[in-house]
């Protein structure tokens, strides 16, 4: 819905712009001695009394001013919907069709009315800034009648008009007036965002028809609205008005860092087949562009898939940009279903330090529709700030390697080798080394056995060579001691794992106490550490291991 969003920011920002103007002449002279400015706004006026465009912003909203400009707004309203539904068109189907997705071959307004009801404003808020800076902050509030009717076609032609009904929209939008000058109106350009999304609410129907004839149409459909409102118009996303003339290429948004994701693996993934099992696949974004969207591959038959899989994302702003991870289940030439999602908030990650987290899967990250367990999906994340090269040891040149792969510390012959090959990329370098893995004992595994006991021993497996060691047994304990040693050669450090599974010995078989599943990111960048670790799949126990590691970077060959 990213048509109402824009043309609710057009109107708020054009009647902020109008009042200005309109009030600068008759209210400059009266201004410092206003009292409508909020008890909390008081403070950064303090600041700068001098400057007039923030005495004037002070004191231009009272509630009953609120309450004009509402007033007003309803009085334009029929005008604005007659006025401003071709401009909407034009200028949103590219928006649309910019997070189209690939299921859709085209995306189209047949019909496009705003209604009878008017959007309203709830409050006005004047923020502490930069100098040489005004920030406004108005909530909106809109339960509209919209006539909208979208002409979707899908890839195998068959055409569907859905109409969207039933919108209910709250947000809050931030305007910001700068820089601020000499030159009336005293400001030199207007830039504004959707600040926070408060509730999105509306219906999907095929106009004659039902949406659920079609399956997961309508997922895909409010996915993509979804999407566009959240990436197009949604802080930190800012949408730049010159109103004088000048260079505003500092205003627009710019990367400030890099966030590294591992998607390690997800498990007890609820099942979408009714033959067989799910085929997981992840899409993971900061913002839902087409080309900034990363895919995994896909698992087939599995719900506790294991993936490995690394990408790297461009962060604009780490305090209000957040990671999103989508689990579908593949469906072939059909749409593929969603199992689940899960978000992490960029601003809960310490730069410079990997973060390993299980994230719940959800069915909406927006309206919580049920509280019924999807499974959970494991990520380790690096987030790189630009400028922390120098925290992190990085011998590298900076477009050599990931942020991940930069904190490896290397001698002086190797990093003077790599820093020596232009030519080089990221898929070009192999972290190389031997991981000596110490299985020291475990702690309150549950008891398999009749008699109330188990005969555990363990078995350590590299995936990606399948290369395997396992302990001696020890009879009749739940609570083993091995402290056994083993060593392996990892040609590819960085995309490989050691799994190791504990198991209980029987004369004719044996049977799988619990499991745990490692990157070898920690001990990669630490060296070495020893740590106890939950055995996942077991109603109780844990295992105390020590991993090393010694490195030698290589290069793969031509």
């Amino acid at each position: 819905m990213s048509f109402f969003v824009g043309i609710a920011i057009g109107v708020a920002c054009g009647i902020a712009i109008v009042v200005v103007f309109a009030r600068f002449s008759n209210h400059r002279s009266r201004c410092d001695n206003c009292g409508c400015v909020r008890e909390n706004d008081s403070a950064g006026f303090e600041k700068d009394s001098s400057s007039p465009v923030l005495s004037i912003l002070g004191c231009l909203f009272s509630a009953t001013e609120l309450a004009w400009l509402n007033s007003h707004l309803r009085k334009i309203w029929p005008y604005v919907d007659e006025a401003a539904s071709e401009l909407i068109r034009s200028n949103v189907e590219p928006i649309l069709e910019q997070y189209r997705p690939v299921i859709l071959a085209s995306l189209q307004f047949s019909k496009l009315t705003l209604g009878t009801v008017a959007p309203q404003f709830t409050g006005v808020s004047i923020l502490e800034c930069e100098a040489g800076e005004v920030a406004m902050e108005l909530e909106m509030q809109w339960d509209g009648n919209q006539n909208i009717v979208l002409d979707i076609r899908t890839r195998v032609g068959v055409g569907l008009p859905i109409q969207i009904k039933n919108i209910r929209f709250t947000g809050v939008f931030r305007l910001m007036f700068k820089p601020l000058v000499e030159e009336f109106p005293c400001f030199g350009a207007v830039s504004y965002s959707l600040r926070e999304k408060k509730n999105l609410e509306f219906k999907l129907k095929i106009v004659g028809g039902d949406i659920t004839s079609v399956p997961g149409i309508s997922d895909v459909i409010e996915g993509t609205i979804r999407d566009a409102i959240e990436d197009s118009i949604t802080w930190p996303v800012r949408k730049i008005v010159p109103i004088l003339p000048g260079d505003y290429s500092d205003l627009e948004l710019k990367p400030v860092g890099t966030l590294e994701v591992k998607l390690v693996q997800a498990r007890d993934l609820t099942n979408k087949d009714l033959i067989g099992k799910s085929d997981p696949y992840a899409v993971l974004f900061v913002r839902p562009l087409r080309d900034r969207m990363k895919t995994s591959k896909t698992i087939n038959n599995e719900l506790n898939p294991i993936w490995n899989d690394h990408f790297e994302f461009i962060v604009e702003d780490a305090s209000t940009q957040h990671l999103t991870v989508r689990i579908f289940d593949d469906e072939g030439v059909q749409a593929s279903e969603l199992i689940g999602c899960a978000l992490v908030r960029l601003k809960d990650l310490e730069p410079g330090k990997v973060k390993d987290v299980w994230l719940n899967l959800v069915k909406d990250l927006d309206v919580q529709r049920d509280n019924k367990y999807r499974g959970e999906v494991r990520l380790e994340l690096l987030y790189c700030p630009f400028g922390m090269e120098s925290v992190i040891t990085n011998p590298f040149r900076p477009d050599l390697l990931t942020s991940l792969e930069k904190a490896l510390k290397l001698d002086g012959t190797e990093a003077a080798e790599m820093a020596k090959s232009n030519s080089l990329k990221k898929k070009d370098v192999i972290v190389r080394g031997v991981l000596s893995v110490t299985v020291i004992s475990a702690e309150n595994l549950p008891a398999v056995d009749l008699l109330g006991k188990a005969d555990p021993y363990v078995e350590l497996t590299m995936k990606k060579s399948n290369t395997k060691h396992r302990t001696r047994v020890v009879n009749d304990s739940l609570n083993p001691v091995w402290n056994q040693t083993f060593d392996f050669v990892v040609e590819d450090g960085l995309h490989d794992m050691l799994i190791v599974d504990v198991w209980d010995h029987d004369t004719f078989g044996k049977d799988r106490i619990g499991r745990c599943i490692f990157t070898l990111t920690r001990v990669i960048l630490e060296g070495e550490f020893r740590d106890n670790f939950t055995l996942e799949g077991a109603k109780s126990g844990s295992l105390t291991l020590n991993l090393k590691w010694s490195a030698q970077p290589i290069f793969r060959d031509p």
